[in-house]
C-alpha cells in the first residue's frame, strides 16, 4: 500500500484515505509511540478527517444534481467549499 505514503493526501481516492485514516487509528489507540510519533498520528488522521469529509460532501452533492437532473428539475452546480461570492 505505497500509494498512501507516496501520495499527497488531497489526491488519495476515498477508499485508500479512509483505509490509511483506520490504521492510523488503530496506531493511536495501541499507544506506546514518542509523543512526537503520536502527534503527528493525530495531525495526519485530522488531515484524513478533512479530506474524507470533502470527498463524502463532494459524492453526496453530485448524487443530488444526478437525482434532480433524473427528475427534470434545473440543476444549479455550487460547490460547498467555494464560499466566495463575487
Amino acid at each position: 500500500m505505497t500509494e498512501s505514503t507516496d501520495t499527497p493526501i488531497d489526491q488519495l481516492p476515498f477508499d485508500v484515505a479512509l483505509a490509511e485514516l483506520q490504521r492510523t487509528v488503530a496506531e493511536l489507540e495501541t499507544g506506546g509511540q514518542p509523543l512526537e510519533r503520536a502527534l503527528a498520528l493525530h495531525e495526519r488522521g485530522a488531515v484524513l478527517i478533512e479530506h474524507c469529509n470533502r470527498l463524502l460532501t463532494d459524492a453526496e452533492l453530485r448524487m443530488k444534481q444526478l437525482v434532480a437532473r433524473s427528475s427534470g428539475v434545473e440543476v444549479v452546480d455550487v460547490r460547498p467549499e467555494d464560499g466566495s461570492e463575487s
